[in-house]
């Protein structure tokens, strides 16, 4: 997926903390690192989470979209869309590359995350976004029920007005099976930050998945946060560096 290639360099705030610890005298405070925190908090939750499904490009990307906002509990990269049954990244048929959000509804709202969507992709191009070209990459909100059903509509027909003469190709549909992706492709930005994995403890790779802390990191980055949240994460890291707190336990 070519998209998030072309922004593999480093965020500005891991270069300034990368300059920082290797700047730091033998008297300073200093980062000890872990091989792995096997007790990492728990980040279990009472509160009655709904789920959303979007196809909006690279589902590298959309992950990180959406894991940075406030509400958002966790993000998981897969397909959706299709027919076939148990699809692969390289076998994935008629599928469509998509991101699932599991939100607090009294913190976000569907017609928040359906804000997010738009603003994050290129609703007229067809079957593909930017140079990521195929129908795996085609646009689609997916919907649980008619209420969600009649604000992707809307949604829609907004979107239309604010484009004009530009067609809307975003497709609206039900959700059938949802089918997470490999490993591999979830919380793909933050893997690519060897530092930031060690600044969370080197969780293995079920809690990574599941980890809303890890969740906002994936889309801080891709450098996708709101800028709020991206000055917030700024800090914090930065206070660990000063301090030497070992591990980042949230945000």
């Amino acid at each position: 997926m070519p998209f998030s290639e072309r922004n593999a360099h480093l965020p500005r705030p891991f270069l300034v903390v990368l300059l920082t610890i290797l700047g730091m005298t033998d008297n300073a405070f200093s980062i000890r690192m872990p091989d792995q925190i096997s007790n990492a908090p728990r980040e279990v939750s009472d509160q009655p989470l709904k789920m959303a499904v979007f196809a909006l490009g690279s589902f590298w990307r959309s992950e990180a979209v959406f894991g940075c906002l406030d509400g958002v509990v966790r993000t998981t990269a897969g397909y959706a869309g299709g027919s076939k049954t148990n699809p692969e990244y390289r076998s994935l048929g008629d599928h469509a590359e998509s991101v699932q959000v599991e939100y607090d509804p009294r913190l976000i709202s569907f017609r928040q995350l359906l804000e997010v969507f738009w603003s994050s992709h290129d609703s007229r191009q067809v079957f593909g976004q930017g140079p990521d070209v195929g129908s795996q990459y085609r646009s689609i909100i997916f919907t649980n029920g008619t209420e969600e059903s009649k604000l992707a509509v809307v949604s829609k027909e907004r979107e239309q007005l604010r484009l004009r003469s530009s067609v809307v190709t975003t497709q609206i549909q039900p959700l059938g099976i949802f089918y997470p992706a490999e490993s591999e492709h979830q919380k793909f930005e933050l893997k690519r930050n060897p530092f930031l994995l060690q600044l969370i403890g080197n969780l293995p790779q079920e809690e990574l998945e599941r980890s809303s802390l890890a969740a906002k990191l994936n889309g801080y980055a891709a450098e996708l946060c709101p800028l709020k949240i991206q000055k917030q994460i700024d800090a914090k890291i930065n206070d660990i560096v000063k301090k030497g707190w070992p591990v980042l336990r949230d945000v």
